[in-house]
């Protein structure tokens, strides 16, 4: 198996889907953390970019590599990367892949950009297309989280149903009036199951107190109990119901498990980028159906275009 190296911005979100494009190329991986010196330093990277000058003296983090030998392969996701990951690529001799549709730098010096259908990504033979967030997630993972929960809830899972709460945005809401009626919706719909909820670091304090006050079969209030009951409610639950700003929660949830997966729309108006992830789901069938994502064509697409 090769090697690749993940230039990484810290934000978690990012760094998994980065993880996930490695395992999806058969590749090994090491995190190597990368920032811009400056802001003026970003913005100087985009014209470097279109005059076809890769400098790493822009970025910090990228010095004194040589320990970690030459990568088949360096992958970013997101800006923060974007430039850094091409950079490197050059100087070792390796391919550049990235996630996330890097707007404003030369597309065609990228080797594969995998960019999702919400970011309107440009026709072009390096760019392969994908529905939803990478989850880098596999079947252990699973396993371990699904024997998590059973340690704290012993009741059947045979009709289990589960709400999963986000928290407001730039582009969502969450008030407590929006979430009663979608709770009373979520148990006339849904009588007779095991209702299971989780609320999340982002859930306002009354909101979570609201959530609080149903007769749910299991609960996980963020605010008292950090445990993540998820990947067992994305693995038993027939049904799930997800705040639709939570895009990270949407894609876990339409691309393992079973449930039919409804998101639960706190949406802002106007045609942000949260709402075409959440309309392209909707009308690939994976949102309010039990489609799964099944990335393996796009994966072997962008293996070719890796060399790999």
């Amino acid at each position: 198996m090769g090697k690749a190296i993940i230039l990484t911005d810290g934000k978690a979100g990012h760094e998994n889907q980065s993880k996930a494009f490695a395992r999806a190329l058969g590749l090994d991986f090491v995190l190597v953390p990368v920032k811009f010196k400056s802001r003026f330093a970003k913005a100087m990277s985009y014209l470097y970019d279109r005059l076809g000058v890769s400098s790493t003296r822009l970025l910090e983090g990228l010095d004194n590599l040589d320990s970690l030998g030459k990568p088949r392969v360096v992958l970013g996701t997101g800006s923060g990367t974007f430039y850094a990951a091409k950079a490197l690529a050059k100087k070792l001799g390796a391919k550049c892949g990235v996630v996330l549709y890097p707007r404003g730098y030369d597309l065609s010096s990228f080797d594969c950009i995998l960019a999702p259908t919400f970011d309107n990504p440009a026709k072009r033979a390096n760019v392969v297309e994908i529905p939803a967030n990478l989850v880098a997630n596999d079947a252990a993972f699973y396993e371990k989280g699904v024997a998590a929960f059973r340690e704290r809830y012993s009741g059947a899972a045979d009709n289990l149903v589960g709400v999963i709460v986000g928290g407001p945005n730039k582009c969502s809401t969450m008030s407590v009036e929006w979430m009663k009626a979608r709770l009373d919706e979520i148990f006339a719909a849904n009588a007779g199951a095991q209702l299971c909820v989780t609320t999340s670091r982002r859930t306002p304090p009354e909101v979570e107190a609201l959530v609080d006050s149903y007769p749910w079969t299991y609960k996980l209030i963020y605010s008292r109990d950090h445990f993540n009951p998820i990947p067992a409610f994305v693995q038993l639950a027939k049904r799930l119901y997800v705040t639709a700003e939570s895009t990270g929660m949407l894609s876990e949830a339409c691309t393992f498990g079973t449930a039919e997966v409804v998101a639960l729309d706190n949406l802002k108006p106007g045609p942000h980028k949260f709402r075409r992830f959440v309309e392209n789901l909707r009308r690939g069938g994976y949102v309010d159906g039990r489609r799964k994502v099944d990335l393996s064509a796009e994966f072997a697409r962008a293996r070719a275009l890796m060399g790999l």
